[in-house]
């Protein structure tokens, strides 16, 4: 299981697949294959390294776009793997009937992520 760190609070995403499908989802869908550009913020700092602070509402705002983005398409346009699109999702292709579309698959732990680190004015995620 992997997860993100706000202070002494810990959010699992779940498993290193389904976290980096999130990333994968979002670059193939939104950005055209192409990994980091208009959400460097979400996929470059919070993905591969870590996100400061000072930029936590900048990432909030990213966010929002992003879910926005992603409710136009359905669940079978998951990707699992940006660097081989043919990769099957490591879940079951029977999933919630909440789950409408890629925006309330992936979003909410995000959000509560960041948001708490907002509250809590930490300095990194």
């Amino acid at each position: 299981m992997v997860g993100f760190k706000v202070k002494y609070y810990c959010f699992q995403i779940g498993s290193a697949d389904f976290l980096f499908s999130f990333f994968s989802t979002v670059a193939y869908n939104l950005k055209n294959e192409k990994w980091g550009t208009k959400f460097s913020i979400i996929m470059n700092e919070l993905y591969l390294s870590e996100l400061n602070s000072s930029h936590i509402p900048v990432a909030i705002n990213k966010l929002r776009q992003i879910k926005q983005g992603l409710t136009k398409y359905s669940f079978d346009k998951v990707v699992r793997d940006i660097q081989n699109s043919s990769a099957q999702p490591p879940w079951e292709t029977t999933i919630s009937d909440t789950i409408t579309d890629l925006s309330n698959y992936f979003i909410t732990i995000f959000n509560h992520v960041l948001l708490k680190a907002e509250k809590l004015k930490i300095t990194s995620i």
